[in-house]
């Protein structure tokens, strides 16, 4: 199965909505602008039934390089992004749970 990308959004919904593609870009494209200005400020994002991004910090760790195991590297702590799915989209993708076990053994 292949990546939904950002092109393929636009194609379906334009198809769906009989919107031209270029405006459904625009809005998708505002859309995402958005949501990583948001996040860049410190806001949470929670878009219901779909799920909740926020903004955590990583604890700094000591890391190893493979090539050289005998130095250790400070990683420091830095923020990223988390996503956690809302009810409706985990009961969705629960469903795959027995197709995915199929495919792995």
């Amino acid at each position: 199965m292949s990546n939904l990308t950002k092109r393929d959004l636009v194609m379906a919904i334009s198809n769906e909505t009989g919107l031209i593609q270029a405006d459904v870009f625009a809005v998708i494209q505002k859309t995402l602008d958005h949501i990583t200005d948001a996040l860049a400020q410190g806001r949470n994002i929670e878009l219901r039934n779909f799920g909740v991004f926020e903004v955590r910090l990583t604890r700094a760790r000591v890391g190893r390089n493979p090539n050289r195991p005998e130095v250790d590297v400070t990683i420091p702590a830095r923020a990223t992004v988390k996503f956690k799915a809302g009810k409706i989209m985990r009961q969705r993708v629960l469903l795959r749970t027995e197709e995915l076990k199929n495919t792995t053994t």
